[in-house]
Protein backbone atom coordinates (compact mmCIF):
# COMPACT_ATOMS: atom_id res chain seq x y z
CA UNK A 1 0.00 0.00 0.00
CA UNK A 2 1.40 3.57 -0.59
CA UNK A 3 2.51 5.30 2.18
CA UNK A 4 -0.27 8.34 1.80
CA UNK A 5 -3.14 5.73 1.81
CA UNK A 6 -1.24 3.86 5.05
CA UNK A 7 -0.29 7.00 6.60
CA UNK A 8 -1.64 10.34 8.20
CA UNK A 9 0.53 13.82 6.79
CA UNK A 10 1.54 13.80 10.63
CA UNK A 11 2.86 10.03 10.55
CA UNK A 12 5.42 10.78 7.19
CA UNK A 13 8.87 11.76 7.07
CA UNK A 14 10.08 14.45 5.72
CA UNK A 15 10.88 12.68 2.48
CA UNK A 16 7.30 11.25 2.44
CA UNK A 17 6.15 15.10 3.14
CA UNK A 18 8.00 16.43 0.40
CA UNK A 19 7.29 13.35 -2.14
CA UNK A 20 3.52 14.57 -1.94
CA UNK A 21 4.14 17.90 -3.77
CA UNK A 22 3.13 17.49 -7.42
CA UNK A 23 5.17 20.58 -8.01
CA UNK A 24 2.69 22.71 -9.68
CA UNK A 25 3.89 25.93 -8.28
CA UNK A 26 0.30 27.30 -7.29
CA UNK A 27 1.39 28.02 -3.98
CA UNK A 28 4.00 30.39 -5.08
CA UNK A 29 1.48 32.70 -6.75
CA UNK A 30 1.31 36.24 -4.89
CA UNK A 31 -2.04 36.48 -3.61
CA UNK A 32 -4.04 39.74 -3.07
CA UNK A 33 -6.87 40.75 -0.92
CA UNK A 34 -9.31 42.95 -1.35
CA UNK A 35 -9.13 45.41 1.53
CA UNK A 36 -12.93 46.01 1.74
CA UNK A 37 -14.48 42.28 1.28
CA UNK A 38 -11.43 40.04 2.25
CA UNK A 39 -11.45 38.11 -0.44
CA UNK A 40 -8.66 36.69 -2.07
CA UNK A 41 -7.69 36.89 -5.48
CA UNK A 42 -4.92 35.08 -7.33
CA UNK A 43 -2.60 36.25 -9.48
CA UNK A 44 -0.18 35.05 -12.32
CA UNK A 45 2.85 36.71 -10.36
CA UNK A 46 5.11 34.36 -8.83
CA UNK A 47 7.48 34.46 -5.67
CA UNK A 48 10.60 35.65 -7.16
CA UNK A 49 12.14 32.25 -5.66
CA UNK A 50 10.19 29.98 -8.33
CA UNK A 51 11.58 29.50 -11.31
CA UNK A 52 8.41 29.88 -13.74
CA UNK A 53 9.79 27.20 -15.92
CA UNK A 54 10.21 24.45 -13.90
CA UNK A 55 8.04 24.95 -11.08
CA UNK A 56 10.93 24.52 -8.37
CA UNK A 57 11.68 27.12 -5.51
CA UNK A 58 15.62 28.48 -6.64
CA UNK A 59 16.51 28.37 -2.98
CA UNK A 60 14.09 25.56 -1.03
CA UNK A 61 16.35 25.24 1.93
CA UNK A 62 16.72 28.60 2.66
CA UNK A 63 13.31 29.90 1.35
CA UNK A 64 11.92 31.50 4.72
CA UNK A 65 15.43 33.35 5.05
CA UNK A 66 14.81 35.25 1.51
CA UNK A 67 11.19 35.54 1.67
CA UNK A 68 9.92 36.04 5.17
CA UNK A 69 6.27 35.50 4.02
CA UNK A 70 6.63 32.28 2.98
CA UNK A 71 4.36 29.77 4.25
CA UNK A 72 5.65 26.13 5.16
CA UNK A 73 2.80 24.28 5.00
CA UNK A 74 2.12 21.69 8.05
CA UNK A 75 -0.40 19.03 8.57
CA UNK A 76 -1.73 21.51 11.54
CA UNK A 77 -2.14 24.59 9.08
CA UNK A 78 -3.07 22.72 6.07
CA UNK A 79 -7.12 22.96 6.26
CA UNK A 80 -6.35 26.39 7.71
CA UNK A 81 -4.78 28.66 5.07
CA UNK A 82 -7.85 29.09 2.64
CA UNK A 83 -6.07 30.04 -0.47
CA UNK A 84 -4.06 26.80 -0.82
CA UNK A 85 -5.51 25.47 -3.70
CA UNK A 86 -7.88 22.46 -3.60
CA UNK A 87 -5.82 20.29 -6.18
CA UNK A 88 -3.05 20.09 -3.35
CA UNK A 89 -2.55 16.49 -2.51
CA UNK A 90 -1.59 18.19 1.06
CA UNK A 91 -5.00 19.46 0.99
CA UNK A 92 -6.86 16.52 -0.61
CA UNK A 93 -5.17 14.25 2.03
CA UNK A 94 -6.28 16.27 5.27
CA UNK A 95 -9.55 16.46 4.31
CA UNK A 96 -9.72 12.67 3.57
CA UNK A 97 -9.95 12.58 -0.21
CA UNK A 98 -7.35 10.67 -1.96
CA UNK A 99 -4.31 11.99 -4.59
CA UNK A 100 -5.84 12.82 -8.16
CA UNK A 101 -5.05 10.56 -10.57
CA UNK A 102 -3.52 13.14 -12.43
CA UNK A 103 -0.54 13.62 -9.53
CA UNK A 104 3.17 12.55 -10.12
CA UNK A 105 3.14 9.70 -7.74
CA UNK A 106 0.13 8.25 -9.39
CA UNK A 107 0.22 9.31 -13.17
CA UNK A 108 4.02 8.34 -12.93
CA UNK A 109 5.42 11.58 -14.38
CA UNK A 110 5.46 15.29 -14.28
CA UNK A 111 3.82 15.61 -17.47
CA UNK A 112 0.25 15.30 -16.35
CA UNK A 113 -0.20 17.88 -14.26
CA UNK A 114 0.50 20.10 -16.76
CA UNK A 115 -1.22 17.96 -19.21
CA UNK A 116 -4.75 18.79 -17.05
CA UNK A 117 -3.43 22.50 -16.55
CA UNK A 118 -2.61 22.19 -12.99
CA UNK A 119 0.38 23.56 -13.58
CA UNK A 120 1.90 26.86 -13.62
CA UNK A 121 4.65 26.53 -15.79
CA UNK A 122 4.73 29.31 -18.49
CA UNK A 123 1.81 31.21 -17.45
CA UNK A 124 3.40 33.46 -14.73
CA UNK A 125 5.37 36.45 -14.13
CA UNK A 126 7.99 37.26 -11.45
CA UNK A 127 7.22 39.39 -8.55
CA UNK A 128 10.40 41.33 -9.85
CA UNK A 129 8.54 41.80 -12.96
CA UNK A 130 5.74 43.79 -11.54
CA UNK A 131 5.77 47.67 -10.93
CA UNK A 132 4.21 49.00 -8.16
CA UNK A 133 0.05 49.37 -8.93
CA UNK A 134 0.08 47.29 -11.55
CA UNK A 135 -0.32 44.18 -8.63
CA UNK A 136 -4.11 44.36 -9.97
CA UNK A 137 -3.41 43.64 -13.82
CA UNK A 138 -2.30 40.20 -12.90
CA UNK A 139 -5.54 39.15 -11.15
CA UNK A 140 -6.35 35.59 -13.15
CA UNK A 141 -8.86 32.76 -11.80
CA UNK A 142 -6.83 29.92 -13.46
CA UNK A 143 -5.31 28.98 -10.30
CA UNK A 144 -8.64 27.65 -9.02
CA UNK A 145 -9.21 25.28 -12.26
CA UNK A 146 -10.07 21.57 -11.05
CA UNK A 147 -9.50 19.14 -13.20
CA UNK A 148 -12.25 16.41 -13.34
CA UNK A 149 -11.67 13.46 -10.98
CA UNK A 150 -11.00 10.84 -13.58
CA UNK A 151 -11.47 11.17 -17.58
Amino acid sequence: MPFWEEKSLSQMNDAEWEALCDGCGRCCLVKLEDEDSGEIITSDVRCKLLDGDTCACTDYPNRKAKVPDCIKLTPENVLTIPWIPRTCAYRRLAEGKGLAWWHPLIAGDMQAIEDVGVSVRGRTVSELEVQPGEWEDHAVDWPEYEPPEDI
